[in-house]
């Protein structure tokens, strides 16, 4: 790889990342609304990290484990459970595998035992979807590939309104 493309390479990665945490935010903020009005909680799961050196004070370093369980689970007014996946994507389509297989595995088990399970997609951050994840995890039988596009998905769209994502 040329040094212009590692430069590519880190500055794209970097953009990733930031939109990630920024979609975490905009998820964060409805969790919290939720809370506030008695309808749900909802928490971020922590990401598994293994601590492979102490640096003292408190400090260490560590590597985040593979992606093992869904970014968000919960339980709702009444008392159903709520597991769902975040992605976003600045492009014009969604791959099914994003999701990782251990994430299929954790979705598929929570769903068989009754959770509201969906993956919450955000396309450039104008428009979100709440897509079932029986929908999401057939996509193939559903739209004929495993990517889909805003135009496939808009029967689950939600929307921001004051700044809160209408998950519920």
């Amino acid at each position: 790889m040329t040094d212009a493309g590692h430069h590519r390479a880190v500055i794209n990665g970097r953009r990733s990342k930031a939109a990630g945490e920024y979609w975490e935010k905009i998820i964060e903020a409805a969790c919290i609304h939720y809370h506030n009005t008695g309808q749900a909680e909802i928490a971020k799961t922590p990401e598994p990290m293994r601590p492979i050196k102490s640096l003292g004070g408190g400090k260490f370093i560590a590597y985040y484990e593979k992606m093992a369980q869904p970014d968000y689970k919960g339980t709702l007014y009444g008392g159903k459970a709520i597991v769902f996946e975040a992605k976003h994507t600045d492009g014009d389509r969604l791959n099914q595998s994003v999701i990782s297989s251990e994430q299929e595995k954790q979705l598929d088990r929570h769903a068989a035992l009754g959770a509201e399970c969906f993956v919450m997609v955000s396309f450039r951050f104008e428009e979100f979807f709440k897509i079932p994840w029986e929908v999401f995890r057939n996509m193939k039988q559903h739209y004929g590939r495993k990517y889909i596009t805003p135009k496939d998905v808009q029967e689950y769209r939600v929307k921001l309104v004051g700044g809160i994502l209408r998950i519920l």
